[in-house]
């Protein structure tokens, strides 16, 4: 369960994503995997708007990863690539997950 983790969700109205934006994009979600106190993440995306949302252990581990170079260089480049995005920190009070694969 995530009761008591944190999660960040990310949205965003992409404006031009080149090659630079989608090599990037694949850097950072390889190393945000690796980062301590990361939990996971879902995405869905429809034409040039997306919500991410990943999910931390602690705010500690999530400003951790704010500071970390690489997604510091993606924020200075935000004007190039995005028309709009809205960051924002949640606690996670209740959680509850129902799959249909450990139904059977």
């Amino acid at each position: 369960s995530m009761t008591g983790k944190y999660a960040v969700i990310f949205s965003s109205t992409k404006f031009n994503l080149d090659t630079t934006y989608l090599s990037l994009d694949e850097d950072l979600m390889a190393l945000a995997k690796t980062q301590e106190g990361f939990l996971g993440y879902e995405s869905v995306s429809n034409g040039n708007q997306s919500i991410f949302i990943s999910y931390w252990s602690s705010t500690e581990h999530i400003i951790s990863w704010k500071n970390n170079a690489r997604h510091l260089y993606a924020k200075s480049k935000v004007a190039e690539w995005y028309d709009r995005y809205l960051s924002q920190i949640c606690f996670i009070e209740s959680s509850h997950e129902w799959n249909r694969k450990s139904e059977s």
